[in-house]
């Protein structure tokens, strides 16, 4: 096992939650708006939700590296091309982070959650970020390769869970940071943009 391929994943993907996006920014307003605990509800069916894209992913990247070298390989390719594309659409975008509870209705802890898996389970792009960013980091050549994808799901939906979790139960100071200090949207911009660059090299230059 390669304890480093890991470790880089998992920095990777704390980055990458910590950077605003529509799933964070409502964990946010959920916790300002109804308290924390309705801010955790929304995570966990968010993160449950990760659980639907591991499975479709580490079944359907495991069918293709037992049948072709240079089919993995343009998977690899056309995921670092898509992550590239990220990268462009996020620099393009406007760095300012917005925070508005005009569409924050209050529900019950169950509707959050339940909310939050369909919120994920049907969001296409999920599973093709997962397609883009899980094959460069394989990191072991003996270990069944659906194995490793359920591991590294686990590990993204862990990291991801302490970081929004986080973000639930600090959504006041976050949200009074963000107000006091302007230029940290255009910090949390540039830092999501290195990352989508950082990954689609590595994924650029990995071997199967």
């Amino acid at each position: 096992m390669n304890f480093e391929i890991l470790f880089s994943f998992v920095l990777a993907t704390a980055a990458l939650a910590i950077s605003p996006g529509p799933d964070n920014i409502y964990v946010l307003m959920q916790s300002i708006t109804n308290g924390p605990k309705y801010g955790l509800a929304t995570v966990c069916g968010l993160i449950s939700g990760c659980l639907v894209h591991t499975t479709l992913v580490a079944f359907g990247i495991s069918a293709i590296i037992k049948e072709s070298d240079t089919l993995f390989f343009s998977i690899k390719a056309l995921g670092a091309i898509y992550l590239l594309y990220l990268a462009y659409k996020v620099f393009k975008s406007d760095a300012n982070v917005t925070l508005s509870d005009a569409a924050v209705p209050k529900k019950s802890l169950g509707q959050l959650f339940k909310q939050g898996v369909i919120m994920n389970v049907l969001n296409p792009k999920v599973s093709i970020f997962f397609l883009a960013f899980f094959p460069a980091y394989l990191y072991s050549e003996t270990i069944n390769t659906v194995t490793q994808f359920y591991v590294l799901g686990l590990l993204f939906m862990t990291t991801s869970f302490v970081v929004f979790a986080l973000i639930a139960i600090l959504a006041g100071f976050i949200s009074d940071y963000l107000k006091q200090n302007k230029n940290i949207g255009l910090i949390l911009k540039w830092l999501q943009i290195v990352v989508f660059i950082g990954i689609a090299i590595f994924i650029f230059l990995s071997e199967k």
